[in-house]
């Protein structure tokens, strides 16, 4: 049987699904009561750098195309085995498991208290959305993307028109007198960077849809950049909303913006759409994690640099050790209540700041190769040279400096993330030295980890060793 290819349309889907979650909507609310209609402008700049990175991740998939291990399988061939452990597995896997945590949380947290009557615990009604969203996934890639295109373009349409709603000034609501500008000052505008980086991180996640795409030259780079614009404008609509129909401050001291801007918007009506809104983010948001997380630990194993058996499928060709295991830890954070504690937004900056460490390593990735590989075929290349990259790479440190305007605050952020960093340094050189065997920094050359994709290849290792 012919498996079906998927087009344009559930690429951006895929973009889309991880970037716009229920945590992007608390981060817009605060944001934009933080400063008003300048975060606009803090919104354009993260979008852009973001844009540069998904640019070199194109390039990179087109120097290395269908492999399901994404950036890591990248760094492998960059920077080599210890960096990428280091990176990937740290910064990159444990902060989406932990993001896909916490919209469980938020999920649950917001349907528990819009039906307190019933007394019924907030992680029940994550319990159920893990498991619907955990059978699916096992159902293979076609089953995930029919949910996922339903969910995402739903999710879209809503957000846009009750941004466009607010926007107009149509709603029916009180429209609210407040000047549009609470702070438009340079350092005000560019020091909430870090926070708008939320807003748009993921859209490499369409990476390990490449083999089902039906023209992946195409549709992976544009994928990605379209999935960036559609948010960021969706985005705008949103904070131009929130001008006229919630009171500023309101809107940055609320856990719930979107509800609160809801209700101020259309009444009970406006209520409970966005409650339909927190569903679709949290659907899209879980199942893209979940799905898209399962291949990428699939590709780092057939790359050595995680057990064997997260290479296992199932008759619908799923890698159902990752999805069961994300599944897994998902509700173990949310049944033990560790994911609706206070202390887990400073966590995810923690994470983010991970996120943010693993982009930069991506584009040294891009330079590396370009200067080692200079006339390897490449299907998509970035213009003017080296200039791409290196202001993603430039972008990306700013976004960790500005993380937080509280100094304080920051240094305990960096803190955690060194300490993060070493207990990761350990691991990856105790795998290497004593599993992989071999040198801490030399990257593999591009045609053995393309070869580590096919199946053979640790069977073939295992009998000549």
């Amino acid at each position: 049987m012919v498996e079906k290819k998927i087009g344009l349309g559930s690429v951006i889907a895929t973009g889309v699904g991880l970037v716009v979650a229920s945590s992007c909507l608390l981060s817009l609310g605060i944001g934009a009561g933080s400063i008003g209609t300048p975060f606009i402008i803090t919104m354009t700049i993260a979008c852009i750098v973001n844009i540069l990175t998904l640019l070199s991740v194109a390039e990179l998939n087109s120097l290395m195309p269908n492999l399901t291990g994404g950036l890591a399988q990248f760094s492998l061939a960059g920077v080599g085995p210890f960096i990428t452990i280091i990176c990937m597995v740290g910064g990159y896997l444990l902060c989406n498991s932990l993001a896909g945590s916490v919209e469980g949380a938020v999920f649950g947290n917001t349907f528990s208290t819009m039906f307190s009557d019933y007394n019924i615990p907030s992680w029940v009604f994550t319990a159920v959305l893990v498991t619907f969203l955990m059978i699916t996934n096992l159902n293979g890639v076609d089953v995930f993307i029919k949910v996922q295109d339903f969910v995402a373009y739903a999710l879209i349409a809503s957000l846009a028109i009750m941004g466009i709603l607010g926007m107009l000034g149509i709603g029916t609501g009180e429209i609210v007198s407040q000047p549009a500008v609470v702070a438009s000052d340079f350092k005000s505008v560019t020091g909430l960077c870090g926070l708008a980086f939320f807003l748009f991180v993921g859209g490499e996640y369409v990476i390990p849809l490449t083999k089902n795409c039906k023209n992946s030259k195409r549709d992976i780079p544009l994928g990605m950049i379209l999935s960036m614009l559609i948010i960021l404008v969706m985005q705008i609509f949103m904070v131009l909303g929130f001008k006229n129909y919630t009171q500023w401050d309101e809107l940055a001291a609320s856990t719930t913006p979107q509800i609160l801007y809801g209700r101020m918007l259309l009444g009970p009506l406006g209520r409970y759409w966005m409650l339909v809104v927190t569903l679709l983010a949290a659907i899209s948001s879980v199942n893209t994690i979940m799905n898209s997380l399962s291949y990428i630990l699939m590709g780092m194993s057939k790359i050595e640099l995680l057990p064997v058996f997260f290479q296992k499928t199932n008759k619908k060709g799923a890698p159902y050790v990752g999805i069961v295991l994300e599944a897994v830890f998902f509700l173990f954070f949310n049944i033990t209540g560790l994911s609706s504690t206070d202390s887990i937004s400073f966590m995810i900056a923690v994470l983010a700041i991970l996120w943010m460490i693993s982009y930069i390593v991506t584009n040294v990735d891009v330079l590396l190769l370009r200067r080692r590989l200079p006339n390897a075929p490449r299907n998509f290349k970035l213009p003017f040279g080296a200039m791409v990259p290196v202001l993603a790479i430039l972008g990306s440190v700013y976004m960790i400096y500005s993380i937080d305007p509280s100094m304080e605050v920051k240094l305990s952020l960096y803190k955690i993330v060194g300490v993060t960093i070493a207990v990761l340094a350990i691991y990856s050189f105790l795998w290497i030295k004593l599993r992989v065997k071999k040198p801490l920094f030399k990257p593999y050359a591009i045609k053995e980890v393309m070869a580590m994709e096919n199946e053979l290849y640790l069977e073939y290792h295992k009998k000549a060793s």
